[in-house]
C-alpha cells in the first residue's frame, strides 16, 4: 500500500525521488511543484467530460466512465515511470489527494514500486507554498539604475558564498519594456509563486538574503504581497554608475538581439519617452546606433527609478559609488 506523507516529509521525499504529478496538462501549466514530471491520468477533456457526469448523474456513473478513458492508458502511465522513476520509487500527487493520484499508486504497486502520495495532494502544497511569503527575513536588496549590471553581481554574491535569489530569472522577465526580449514565455502566476516559494524554502532565514530592487511587477508576474512589503523596508545597497558605463553595457547586452525586437519593445514605452524621443530612438536602431537609443531610454528609466528610490526611508538607501562596471569587485564591496 503506498505510503501517505504530509507535505514537508513528501518534498522532503523529493531531494531524492522524482515527483509524477497526475493532474490534467492544463492544471500542471497552471502551477506544479517545480521539477514534477506531468504523467496526466485524464487529458483536459476528459477531465471536463467526467466532471459533467458526476455533476448530472452521480458519483458512480463518473467513476465508470473515468475507468473506460483510462483503460487503454494504464500501459502508457507505467511505462512513463519507467522513465522517470530511481531505485524502482517514486512520489505522486493529484489536486487534493484523492482517486487520481490513488489509483495510480495502486497500478505502479502492482507493477513493483515503492509509491510515496501526498496527504491533500497540489493543494497542501499551495497552502504551504503561500505560507512561505508571510515568514520574516533579513534581506538586503540590490538597487541601481538600468544598466547597473545587478544580475552580473548577484551571480558574483552567490559565488562569494551569500544567498541570492533572482526574481528576474524566475520569472523569465528583465523588467523593462525590453525585458522579455530573448527570454522563455513567461511562467503563470502561481507557477512563479511556486519557483520562488521553493527558493525561499531553501534558504536559512536567519541569514541575509540578497534580492534585486524591483517594481512590484516583473513582466506579467507579481512578487507576492508579504515578500514585497519586506522588500520594501529592506536596505537598499544602491550601485550608482555613471550613465555612459551603463550605456555601454546595455548596448552589449542588447546588441544581440535583432532591430525589430529592439524597436517593438521602444514603441511599447513610447509616450513615456516623449514622440520625438522615440521617434529618434527608433531611428538610431535602425542606423546601427544602439549606444543613442539606449542613452534616451535611460532618461526615462532613470527618472523612473529615482522616483521609486525616494518613496524608501532615505536612511535606509546607501549608495556605493563606482567608476567602472566590476561585478566581482563590485560583489565585495557590497557584503557587510
Amino acid at each position: 500500500m503506498a505510503t501517505s506523507l504530509d507535505i514537508e516529509e513528501f518534498l522532503s521525499k523529493s531531494e531524492q525521488y522524482p515527483i509524477i504529478d497526475v493532474r490534467t496538462p492544463a492544471e500542471y501549466l497552471q502551477g506544479h511543484i517545480p521539477g514534477a514530471h506531468n504523467v496526466p491520468l485524464f487529458s483536459n477533456e476528459e477531465r471536463v467530460i467526467i466532471g459533467t457526469i458526476y455533476k448530472k448523474e452521480g458519483r458512480e456513473p463518473a467513476i465508470l466512465k473515468g475507468l473506460e478513458l483510462v483503460g487503454p492508458k494504464l500501459k502508457s502511465i507505467v511505462e512513463s515511470a519507467n522513465t522517470i522513476a530511481k531505485e524502482k520509487t517514486i512520489l505522486t500527487h493529484c489536486w487534493r489527494g484523492g482517486m487520481r493520484s490513488g489509483s495510480v499508486a495502486w497500478l505502479l504497486e502492482m507493477y513493483g514500486y515503492k509509491v510515496y502520495t501526498l496527504k491533500k495532494g497540489y493543494k497542501a502544497f499551495r497552502n504551504f507554498a503561500l505560507e512561505e511569503f508571510k515568514k520574516t527575513r533579513s534581506l538586503l536588496i540590490l538597487g541601481g539604475r538600468t544598466g547597473s549590471g545587478k544580475t552580473l553581481v548577484l551571480q558574483e554574491l552567490s559565488k562569494k558564498g551569500q544567498q541570492v535569489i533572482d526574481l528576474e530569472k524566475l520569472a523569465h522577465h528583465k523588467g523593462s519594456s525590453y525585458g522579455s526580449i530573448g527570454e522563455e514565455k513567461q511562467p503563470s502566476q502561481e507557477h512563479f509563486e511556486n519557483k520562488l516559494a521553493m527558493q525561499l524554502m531553501k534558504t536559512d532565514s536567519a541569514k541575509v538574503l540578497w534580492l534585486e530592487d524591483e517594481s512590484r511587477k516583473v513582466g506579467a508576474n507579481m512578487v507576492p504581497e508579504g515578500l514585497w512589503r519586506q522588500m520594501l523596508e529592506a536596505m537598499l545597497h544602491y550601485i550608482d554608475l555613471p550613465a555612459e558605463v551603463r550605456t555601454k553595457y546595455l548596448v552589449e547586452e542588447y546588441g544581440k538581439y535583432s532591430k525589430e525586437d529592439l524597436k517593438a519593445a521602444t514603441q511599447r514605452i513610447t509616450k513615456k519617452l516623449g514622440g520625438q524621443h522615440a521617434k529618434r530612438a527608433l531611428e538610431a536602431i535602425d542606423e546601427g546606433d544602439l549606444a543613442t537609443a539606449c542613452a534616451i531610454s535611460l532618461v526615462y528609466y532613470d527618472k523612473t527609478y529615482d522616483f521609486g528610490t525616494s518613496q524608501r526611508e532615505q536612511e535606509k538607501v546607501k549608495k556605493f559609488p563606482f567608476d567602472e562596471l566590476n561585478p566581482a569587485f563590485i560583489a565585495q564591496s557590497l557584503i557587510p
